[in-house]
């Protein structure tokens, strides 16, 4: 049953870990705007503006970082909630697979905040958490919602099969 409301959570799930990947998650820039820190899931870079944010012809590259596997678990949570959806026949997999979901999210949030800790001090500037950091959470969020509606689900099936 494709069209019930644990199907919508569980898109939403897919596509808020997908839109991680475009927005960075976290920033920092001197106070006179000459060096930027920018932590994507894929890389975390360390710019040097020479003093114009807007002009990137004068960039140069300080430190650059890679951070891939950030992209490899906003992915994998991505893949697991549209598995999830194409298994609604079988809701104890799809509880199963919302576990391991939840598993990889908070892997994700973890790791993410232990980047952003670890890149805090590279550069003496004001840093901010961005929104593709709190998109995991979200996330989260509504993963947990689905599998209360799956359980809920799955107790009213098996309710009716008492009855019978």
């Amino acid at each position: 049953m494709i069209q019930r409301i644990q199907t919508l959570f569980l898109l939403g799930v897919a596509i808020l870990m997908g839109i991680t990947n475009i927005y960075y998650l976290w920033g920092e820039k001197t106070a006179d705007n000459q060096t930027v820190a920018i932590l994507t899931t894929l890389k975390m870079k360390v710019v040097d503006t020479a003093g114009t944010l807007n002009d990137f012809s004068d960039d140069t590259i300080v430190r650059e970082d890679s951070t891939w596997y950030l992209m490899a678990l906003t992915i994998a949570a991505s893949l697991v909630a549209i598995f999830s959806i194409l298994q609604f026949k079988n809701r104890l997999n799809q509880m199963k697979l919302g576990a391991l979901n939840a598993l990889i999210m908070a892997a994700t949030l973890g790791l993410s905040y232990y980047k952003i800790y670890q890149y805090e001090g590279l550069i003496e500037g004001q840093g901010a958490i961005s929104l593709g950091f709190y998109l995991p959470a979200g996330a989260m969020f509504m993963n947990i919602i689905a599998n209360r509606f799956i359980r809920k689900d799955e107790k009213l099936v098996k309710s009716v099969d008492r009855i019978r």
